[in-house]
């Protein structure tokens, strides 16, 4: 692989920055890159702004209103967006549900679903995971039963992300209970908005709001709300997990992070020297480093396949492993770097408890342990490359 910049790719490049440099708000670039939350405005405020230029979707083909960029371009236009102090676009619409519905939903569905996608008008959640059904999401008990030209949806789902902000949640749910597990799970478009959905916030440990659990309670979904076919539901969702486990590698936002790091630790002093300089960190430092450069290649290897209309396989598991490894790395330096300044859990907590930078950092650390949980924990993803790539 030729990692070289061409021309073009360099005055793309050059165009993407100045882009971020005259249209990302200033507010929102300073709270990205000190480690702050970004309010539900400001996300939807950046993909308006993307979409008026026509970047809303970096990742999508031109016949569905996206750039069509290739794989580099959209490496590009991450790496550079992290590194501006760009907010992270929410991947359930533009990484998950999108993709799945150009590829398996139907004329009717791409027409009303992808260009409010696209504008950020409709805010969308993922709905997999279940008590008891997390890893093993074969196992979920979530009900759709066909009533007519309607399904009734029954049970809940957890753990689901920012569901307080959503319009829209795509779920699995089961259509068939008499079928073998992965046989009578179907893939439905749920409007947040339907009487008998209730969101209930589960409070993380930092005192944040992120996640949720949605129960469903007689929910009447129409039955055009369906994607592809009925029983078909585990296809699409191993489709969608393999964008999902490509976009955790998150290695734009890990190089952001890095170079935060070594500001910090610039800053920071060992012995009367910066904590940079000091062989033990920097050895630590160092290893990250190298393996996010490593990830960063494989991710694009990962991208090139994507772009010739293959679905991420197995590799994209080896993705996921590496990426939230190196983004609690990460996080796990920081908090060395600034010793006990970490020790506030919760945000307001560590305000004026010493420099700012600090603030965030324990936070930030406690949240980030979920990323190996996540998408299908660490675990899982070792037995699927064993299995598939390994012969195991």
């Amino acid at each position: 692989m030729d990692l070289a910049f061409t021309p073009e790719e360099l005055a793309f490049r050059d165009e993407v920055r100045a882009f971020l440099e005259a249209s990302l708000p200033a507010a929102t670039r300073r709270k990205v890159l000190e480690g702050h939350e970004v309010s539900r405005e400001e996300t939807r405020q950046w993909q308006r702004i993307l979409f008026e230029r026509g970047w809303g979707g970096p990742n999508w083909p031109r016949e569905f209103g996206g750039t069509g960029w290739d794989p580099v371009r959209q490496s590009i236009f991450e790496e550079e967006s992290a590194a501006a102090g760009a907010p992270r676009l929410l991947p359930f619409g533009l990484k998950m549900v999108g993709p799945v519905i150009m590829r398996f939903g139907n004329a009717a569905q791409q027409k009303r679903f992808l260009p409010r996608i696209l504008s950020g008008e409709d805010w969308w959640a993922q709905g997999y995971s279940e008590p008891g059904s997390g890893s093993d999401l074969a196992s979920l008990k979530t009900r759709a039963e066909r009533k007519g030209d309607r399904y009734l949806v029954n049970g809940q789902k957890t753990w689901i992300t920012l569901a307080q902000h959503a319009d829209w949640i795509f779920c699995l749910v089961r259509t068939d209970p008499a079928a073998k597990q992965q046989a009578g799970i179907s893939f439905l478009l749920v409007d947040m908005r339907t009487p008998g959905v209730t969101v209930r916030p589960i409070m993380l440990l930092d005192g944040s709001h992120e996640v949720n659990e949605v129960w469903f309670e007689d929910v009447e979904v129409p039955a055009e709300n369906l994607v592809g076919e009925e029983n078909r539901g585990w296809t699409y969702a191993k489709f969608l997990l393999g964008h999902e486990r490509t976009n955790i590698a998150g290695v734009g936002a890990s190089k952001r992070e890095l170079a935060r790091l070594k500001r910090i630790a610039s800053q920071e002093r060992k012995n009367g020297r910066p904590l940079l300089e000091d062989p033990a960190f920097a050895v630590a430092l160092a290893q990250v480093e190298i393996d996010l450069m490593a990830l960063e290649i494989t991710n694009l290897r990962v991208i090139s396949a994507e772009a010739e209309r293959r679905a991420p396989g197995p590799e994209a598991s080896l993705l996921k492993i590496k990426g939230t490894e190196i983004q609690q790395a990460i996080s796990d330096l920081m908090m060395h770097a600034v010793g006990p300044y970490a020790l506030p859990f919760r945000r307001e907590q560590a305000e004026g408890a010493g420099p700012d930078y600090a603030a965030p950092l324990a936070a930030t650390y406690l949240n980030l342990r979920k990323t190996s949980i996540y998408g299908g924990s660490n675990e899982i993803q070792k037995n699927i490359i064993a299995q598939t790539l390994l012969g195991l």
